[in-house]
């Protein structure tokens, strides 16, 4: 899956529920409500004050590590 800021939250977690905790460790625990549903990665950067790269970078770079270890 390609990741980019126009994903919606919900198909990250979908695809990679072991990515929740780069979600949270920014402040993003809105995996469980209901604006996940339809929130991309830039519009819930946006609210919590996160740069949007940076944020993926990290992300995929957590999945990569994540898939590695499978």
């Amino acid at each position: 899956m390609e990741i980019t800021r126009e994903t919606l939250i919900s198909e990250v977690m979908d695809c990679c529920p072991e990515c929740m905790p780069v979600f949270q460790e920014i402040g993003m625990h809105c995996m469980g409500c209901a604006m996940a549903a339809g929130e991309t990665i830039e519009e819930a950067c946006a609210a919590h004050g996160v740069d949007p790269d940076e944020f993926l970078s990290y992300l995929k770079s957590y999945i990569e590590v994540a898939d590695e270890n499978k």
